[in-house]
């Protein structure tokens, strides 16, 4: 496995995304799976309601000496609707209790617009105040529930917000990258800050067809990363994590079967060359081919840091 900095620690290069995976067996399954094929990086978020699940199978695997903590790197993530500063211990304690574990590695900012439940269970934007949350945040880092900070969704003005203030430097940015949207100029300025670089929806989210921007193919059809792919007896999907990974970067693709977990992690044995990366990066389509816009919410656009304004 690689790594990259993260803070003071260490993060694998590759990781476990467990969003959207609720079914407890399913993801039982999986994260053993994992576990076995040698993954040390599990990334949840309190909004995937399954961090209850994944404390479940962590607590088996350290208990019985399989694994020490010290050798796993846990994500989670502050939701939207206790982006407050009145709520950032309670956040942090709920998501430990569920979790079972004294502390995580990373704690993350989920997406920087406060929300609140109102009746029927709809999300409502709230002002939301991100430096104090960082303060806070901060809090719980010197009390030793979370090795490290950061954000997830924000944009370069919002990150550079909350480097003027912090005490504590975020150590990470996890957004969305992938081979059509490569989110070049977040990158950069994230790693010249020396800030970590996540990248969810790896393959473009094939399993959200109906959020994938019209007439956008998928990652795993494109002829160029299939003809790539063939040139190194690999699959579309390997050759698309392992160019993310040459670039620096850390990826967590989900998934939901044994199989997928084994070939996910089989990336270490073969290099992308000059040329690969070169054409590799010429897929890029720029915001275009954005997924994750965040604007299932109602009224979100209007948020004065909804973070995707162009």
């Amino acid at each position: 496995m690689l790594y990259q900095n993260n803070g003071a620690y260490k993060i694998p290069v590759l990781g476990l995304g467990t969003f959207l995976s609720t079914d407890e067996q399913v993801l039982k399954n999986v994260l053993n799976a994992a576990l076995e094929q040698g993954y040390r990086h599990i990334d949840t978020a309190a909004v995937y309601k399954n961090e209850h699940i994944i404390g479940s199978v962590l607590k088996e695997w350290i208990s019985s000496g399989k694994v020490k903590r010290e050798d796993l790197f846990i994500t989670t993530k502050l939701q939207p609707s206790f982006l407050f500063e009145d709520k950032v211990e309670e956040a942090m304690k709920s998501s430990l209790d569920n979790l079972q574990l004294d502390y995580v590695d990373l704690w993350l900012i989920h997406l920087p617009i406060a929300m609140k439940y109102e009746e029927g269970g709809k999300l409502e934007p709230q002002p939301t105040n991100l430096e104090a949350v960082w303060k806070k945040m901060e809090e719980q880092v010197d009390a030793g529930k979370t090795r490290t900070i950061g954000v997830s969704n924000f944009n370069i003005s919002q990150i550079q917000r909350i480097k003027n203030i912090a005490r504590i430097q975020p150590a990470n940015l996890q957004v969305e990258i992938n081979l059509f949207f490569q989110n070049k100029e977040l990158v950069q300025f994230a790693l010249k800050n020396n800030m970590s670089v996540v990248a969810y929806g790896p393959l473009g989210n094939p399993g959200l067809p109906a959020a994938r921007r019209e007439g956008l193919p998928s990652v795993l059809e494109d002829e160029t990363v299939k003809k790539i792919a063939t040139k190194h007896n690999k699959t579309a999907a390997q050759v698309a994590f392992r160019y993310l990974v040459q670039k620096g970067l850390v990826t967590i693709p989900k998934c939901s079967s044994a199989a997928r977990v084994k070939e996910n992690i089989d990336i270490f044995d073969f290099e992308l060359d000059a040329n690969d990366m070169k054409v590799l990066e010429g897929l890029d389509r720029g915001e275009a081919a954005r997924v994750f816009s965040m604007k299932l919410t109602p009224g979100i656009e209007d948020h004065p840091e909804f973070p995707f304004k162009n």
